[in-house]
């Protein structure tokens, strides 16, 4: 009981930083099932078993909050759930002890390239704009295969790319990724399913998942509007890193000073990317302010020197005497 408590409480904290970053609850989820001891491919079933339910409810919340582009989903779902499919029949048919550093190896990876993402300024500059099915396609395939091989990736795949295109508003690229990740963990659970039945589905777990992440997703879908999303993605990569690269570790057999040596190395570049995120996000708040100021005293000035009048309204008489004064000259 205490466990799948545990669990739901991963899930609530898993949904809260998916919906608020548009990415990691398989990540955060996955890593979690991994070090308790689950197996590979049971991991990444179960979790995305578990997406179904969170990610619907999430694309409800993030539609209602006006986050979602129809078209970027429509564009982006269908080659995701290919991909995942494909993925998922891949994973099924590796042996646990093969699978292990494999996925692993790929939410190592995905954890730094968060540290690294998340420790620059995020570009907001360039929106407006379509964005091309020849990218959404592309994107969407390999986001989906790297989701379901390695029990999560979809949004750290697809998330980051939409966001450096910089043709969609930051909020419309997490709700959008989300809502599209329901046609994507459908996928993957039916390729799960074909490649392992239904004992490759830990119930409880899918369940205790399920339920934090439902208790979550409006809210997280309220949060993306005020969360820094800089702050949050350092944080959540290093968590990640930190705890994959013991997976890692133990398949390489590496003992003695060079364990140590490693996690030390691991969380000094941990520390490192959170003080730049901090950076970062300092930098971005004072341009901010710069041009709110800016615009402020534009607008101030503008007015100060507009014309106004002043004294009396000239009356009919006047008006006609000086039409009158005016056409005189003319008329000499």
């Amino acid at each position: 009981m205490r466990k799948l408590l545990v669990l739901a409480l991963v899930g609530l904290a898993a949904q809260l930083v998916d919906g608020s970053l548009g990415m990691a609850y398989g990540l955060t989820s996955s890593t979690l099932l991994l070090v308790v001891g689950v197996a590979p491919a049971a991991a990444s079933a179960s979790v995305h078993l578990a997406e179904i339910g969170t990610t619907f409810a999430a694309g409800v919340a993030h539609w209602r909050f006006g986050n979602v582009d129809w078209r970027v989903v429509s564009r982006i779902a269908l080659p995701g759930a290919v991909g995942a499919f494909a993925g998922a029949t891949l994973l099924s048919s590796i042996s646990t002890e093969s699978a292990a550093p494999w996925m692993a190896g790929i939410l190592f990876t995905l954890g730094a390239y968060l540290l690294v993402r998340f420790s620059r300024p995020l570009r907001t500059d360039r929106i407006g704009g379509r964005l091309r099915g020849r990218f959404l396609g592309p994107l969407g395939l390999v986001a989906g295969f790297v989701d379901a091989t390695g029990g999560g990736g979809w949004g750290p795949v697809a998330t980051p790319a939409l966001l450096v295109s910089g043709r969609l508003e930051p909020r419309k690229v997490i709700g959008s990724v989300d809502t599209a990740e329901f046609v994507v963990a459908g996928a993957a659970s039916v390729g799960f399913l074909i490649g392992l039945g239904t004992e490759g589905f830990l119930l409880p777990t899918v369940l205790a998942l399920l339920i934090g992440g439902l208790i979550a997703a409006p809210l997280a879908a309220w949060l993306v509007r005020i969360v820094p999303a800089q702050l949050l993605g350092a944080a959540v990569g290093g968590v990640i890193v930190l705890t994959n690269a013991r997976t890692l570790i133990r398949s390489a057999e590496l003992g003695g000073p060079v364990r140590p040596a490693l996690y030390a190395l691991l969380a000094a570049g941990w520390l490192a990317a959170l003080v730049f995120a901090v950076r970062a996000l300092r930098r971005t708040r004072r341009a901010r302010t710069a041009v709110a100021t800016a615009t402020a005293a534009s607008a101030a000035t503008a007015t100060a020197t507009a014309p106004t009048a002043t004294g009396p309204l000239p009356s009919d008489d006047d008006a006609r005497v000086g039409l009158t004064a005016a056409a005189t000259p003319a008329a000499r």
